[in-house]
């Protein structure tokens, strides 16, 4: 497997993790009919992000931005093995965008301002050189 898809996999295994940290608390702070049941705004009343701690809501915002950024990233990950230009600058760039995401979710949950968007600019600039880097 190449260092990209390693990176990759590990990714997914983040937003496994990520969806984990925001939905026990989710759960523990509304009812079981908000969750058990579809989450229309207006049987909730509102919009099911309203209704979470400021906390469970920046898990919830920070799962939703990697769910976002992890389709450029599969795309670049992808592009790179299957036109087999993996080298020691995607490899490197997977990586950094991984460890940006891991960092990512502490900076929202905790609101670092303006770490959260540094780091987010991070790994989008590692998913976009891994994509300069295959039209070379």
């Amino acid at each position: 497997m190449t260092p990209e898809l390693t990176a990759l996999t590990f990714a997914a295994l983040l937003q496994v993790f990520q969806i984990a940290l925001m939905a026990v608390p989710a759960n523990l702070e509304l009812k079981p009919g908000q969750t058990l049941w579809p989450r229309d705004r207006d049987r909730l009343g509102g919009d099911l992000q309203d209704r979470l701690s400021r906390r469970t809501a920046r898990l919830w915002r920070a799962m939703i931005n990697h769910f976002e950024g992890l389709i450029l990233f599969t795309i670049a990950c992808v592009v790179v093995t299957l036109a087999q230009k993996s080298s020691p600058l995607t490899a490197a760039c997977a990586w950094l965008y991984l460890g940006a995401r891991v960092l990512y979710v502490p900076a929202y949950a905790f609101g670092w301002t303006p770490w959260r968007s540094l780091i987010w600019a991070a790994g989008y600039l590692a998913t976009a050189a891994m994509l300069a880097a295959c039209l070379t």
